[in-house]
């Protein structure tokens, strides 16, 4: 199998699959990447540890902080602790609150999309701002306007000034 049609396959099931949670399965929340394949994670009881991300989601699916996973607890693991078994995107976190197997610990206020919600307000008031915050370039002419006449009206000033 070629690297494109894997990547196709495994982004096809990523995204297409609503998969619930097994028993020993857990939904959690990504806090951060750590290098290597590794990502820190948050269960909803607030305890973060480390997972591993699988050879078939590598280079293929990108996860980002704040994005939910499924992960599967590994025995042999002290610092490491688990594996991802799936990645969960906005339609699929829909499908699993609707079979009410969506954790508590995880309310309204932190799924994706009220997060990309709050970025894309927050992107809207910052441009809106911008344009407050620009600095004015002093070099530069405003308006038309010319230095050198502005210069020049400086000099013949002074110059009557000497005069009288």
């Amino acid at each position: 199998m070629s690297k494109a049609t894997k990547r196709k396959h495994v982004t096809k099931e990523v995204m297409d699959d609503f998969i619930l949670p097994d028993p020993n399965q857990k939904i959690v929340r990504i806090v951060g990447g750590r290098g290597n394949n590794l990502h820190e994670i948050a269960t909803e009881t607030g305890e973060n540890y480390l997972v591993s991300m699988p050879t078939k989601f590598r280079k293929n699916v990108w996860i980002k902080r704040g994005d939910f996973v499924i992960i599967q607890p590994i025995e042999e693991g002290e610092k490491v602790r688990a594996e991802i078994a799936n990645i969960l995107f906005p339609e699929q976190i829909r499908y699993i609150k609707s079979q009410k197997l969506w954790p508590e610990g995880f309310n309204v206020t932190t799924t994706l999309e009220t997060e990309k919600d709050r970025e894309a307000q927050e992107m809207s008031e910052a441009s809106s701002s911008d344009e407050d915050d620009i600095h004015v370039n002093t070099n530069r002419c405003l308006d038309g306007e010319d230095n050198d006449s502005q210069s020049n009206s400086s000099v013949s000033e002074s110059e009557s000034d000497k005069e009288q």
